[in-house]
């Protein structure tokens, strides 16, 4: 049977410690589908279609990967949909572990089927988050180093678009 293994998440905007994950993950199962979710607690930068866009350029040299937008959906659900036995997370600290087991027990009383595999962070991305780095942007900060060079450079025209 082939291991497909949902990622899901908000991405806004995708992170280099993201890409780390998925590349990784990519090794591990035969497919990964990176599932663009909305986060409702969340002010998006870029839209459901921005980012599907974005993420597929970034993670193009990836072959097993694909990313799909999931809009109104629970995880649990899209997960069985598109055929996924696993969820994929990754995990930077211990407080992003007790957040992630609180999600890993719903999803499991909401379907026992679906596994959840986490990843820790590698160090030099354990810090990263897409809130932290939209957070430096607001006031200017240079996050180059952080982000997939198309979702930077993309990130650089929309605030100069923005700013006009």
């Amino acid at each position: 049977m082939k291991k497909i293994a949902l990622f899901p998440g908000s991405f806004d905007p995708l992170t280099a410690g993201h890409v780390d994950l998925i590349e990784r993950g990519a090794t591990l199962f035969d497919e990964i589908i990176v599932g663009v979710f909305v986060n409702t607690n969340k002010k998006s930068f870029f839209s459901s279609e921005e980012k599907v866009q974005l993420i597929q350029e970034a993670l193009a040299h990836i072959p097993n990967v694909r990313v799909i937008a999931q809009a109104s959906e629970l995880t649990v659900v899209a997960a069985k949909k598109l055929g996924a036995q696993f969820l994929l997370r990754g995990i930077r600290s211990v407080k992003d572990y007790e957040y992630e087991r609180d999600i890993m027990e719903m999803n499991h009383h909401l379907e026992p089927t679906l596994e959840t595999v986490f990843l820790l962070a590698d160090a030099k991305h354990s810090f990263i988050s897409s809130s932290l780095l939209k957070e430096i942007l607001t006031f200017g900060g240079d996050v180059a180093d952080y982000l997939p060079q198309n979702i930077y450079e993309a990130i650089v025209k929309k605030r100069e678009t923005d700013e006009s």
